[in-house]
């Protein structure tokens, strides 16, 4: 079956065909970092993971660009009250993204591009825009995007831009789409921006956000490329303003296709500090969940909906994981080191085929988290009933593993044993192998001491940590 992906350009459900067969070109908007990344932030970067690991595990070649934004409007603001170096602070925040990415099992992009090593490449494409005729000077030395010479202006948010006042300009990177008006492409310096400013042929100054991502995109995927994607707030202005300004650049289509993730709430509120419902990932792993717990709830929901974030579903999220640990450590019990049967049951043949039908109809997780349950049952009743051999257990393992290469946390990840603990096992299977039961149980008690428990099967003994 074709993989099919909503399109915001078009509005509708359609086919995805990459430009180039086999081989998917993607830019995702990254972090601005000038704080840590919250709960909604990495709900869109999830959303965007998924994608990715299904195409992957669909056989597809995927370029992946995900940008770092590291000089804007906030970002020098944050320098200025805190007194501190710019790079100072995006440095701190770039590392933190990375450090709460990794807890959450997000894979990593090909390339994570800076905005301020990329100012020689926006300044040629504002220079391309001013020779065309689509971008000017202000008084004080700015460029700023007419958006009035691109008359597909508004395409993407689907918005009629009408009485726009002549010369009428935003300066700021964020702004509503009643107040559509010319857009700043280079900021000529002024005191505000303290010593963040580069010498460049436009003048002394620094650039727009929205150029940021027009020149990064084009430099790594081309002038055209298959998909770009981002969270629902970034259709207006980020998204429209990029391709208003690299198309007029380059005269060629943009982005083929736009995927866009929902809006989070917490308890059906819009998340806010002053509501005090504020959450980074710190916050939520402060209070004793894990990265593969808030993973399972920040994508259980379809990406276009909005995800009612609660600690009770984060509750949830754990029981169901639990339950899936459960079947992956009976369905280890029975295949013990038997190899795999190289087929799979008929009854998880069908939950792989719901699974992967579910994806291809637009990411619907949760029409695919439904086919691992029922594969979790299944299996579980063909195990109770003694009719699951131990080759089929392992073939069923090695698929949950396939599956988990998509959504990164059906598997519980492997736990390092201590090398300490590792012989005291060995002491333990030999004095079992003598009939030594008090040393045994010597050596497990002391196994439990230091947070390992020994478990006992016909297949022999097993050690996990304890929690």
């Amino acid at each position: 079956m074709a993989f099919n992906l909503h399109n915001t350009l078009t509005r509708k459900k359609e086919e995805f065909v990459p430009l180039d067969d086999g081989k998917v070109r993607m830019y995702s908007c990254g972090p601005t970092v000038w704080d840590y990344a919250h709960v909604g932030n990495f709900r869109a970067y999830i959303c965007v993971d998924v994608l990715k690991r299904y195409m992957l595990y669909k056989g597809s070649d995927v370029i992946h660009i995900m940008n770092i934004t590291d000089v804007d409007d906030k970002i020098i603001e944050r320098s200025v009250q805190e007194k501190k170096p710019f790079r100072k602070i995006t440095e701190f925040y770039t590392r933190e993204f990375f450090h709460d990415s990794e807890q959450l099992r997000i894979k990593k992009a090909d390339l994570y591009p800076k905005a301020t090593e990329h100012i020689s490449h926006m300044v040629r494409i504002i220079q391309q825009l001013m020779k065309n005729g689509h971008a000017y000077r202000s008084e004080d030395g700015s460029v700023y995007y007419n958006i009035a010479s691109f008359k597909d202006y508004g395409k993407l948010s689907h918005s009629k831009i009408s009485s726009l006042k002549a010369g009428a300009r935003v300066k700021q990177d964020s702004y509503d789409k009643e107040n559509a008006q010319d857009f700043a492409l280079w900021k000529a310096w002024d005191r505000e921006d303290g010593n963040v400013f580069w010498e460049t042929e436009l003048g002394k100054g620094r650039p727009g956000w929205h150029i940021e991502c027009s020149a990064m995109s084009m430099k790594y995927l081309g002038e055209s490329f298959d998909l770009h994607t981002g969270g629902v707030d970034n259709i207006f202005p980020h998204h429209e303003d990029e391709i208003a300004q690299s198309e007029a650049a380059t005269g060629k289509p943009f982005c083929k296709y736009w995927m866009h993730c929902a809006h989070l709430v917490v308890d059906g509120k819009k998340m806010s500090k002053s509501l005090g419902n504020f959450y980074t990932l710190r916050d939520v792993t402060g209070r004793g969940y894990n990265g593969r717990e808030i993973r399972y709830e920040l994508m259980a929901t379809h990406y276009r909906q909005s995800l009612n974030f609660t600690f009770e579903a984060l509750d949830g999220a754990r029981a169901a994981l639990q339950r899936l640990d459960e079947f992956s450590a009976r369905l280890e019990s029975v295949a013990g080191q038997t190899p795999a049967s190289g087929v799979l049951p008929p009854w998880a043949e069908i939950a792989v085929q719901k699974f992967t039908a579910s994806l291809d109809d637009d990411l619907n997780v949760s029409g695919a988290l439904a086919a691992i349950f029922d594969l979790v049952r299944d299996g579980n009743i063909a195990t109770n009933k003694q009719e699951l051999s131990s080759a089929d257990a392992r073939q069923v393992l090695n698929q949950l593993d396939r599956l988990d290469a998509v959504f990164g946390f059906i598997r519980k990840p492997a736990e390092a044993v201590d090398p300490e603990i590792e012989n005291l096992l060995e002491l333990r299977k030999k004095a079992r192998q003598e009939k030594n039961w008090a040393e045994s149980d010597r050596l497990r008690s002391e196994m439990a001491s230091r947070g390992w428990l020994v478990q006992d099967s016909a297949k022999g003994q097993t050690v996990k940590k304890a929690h």
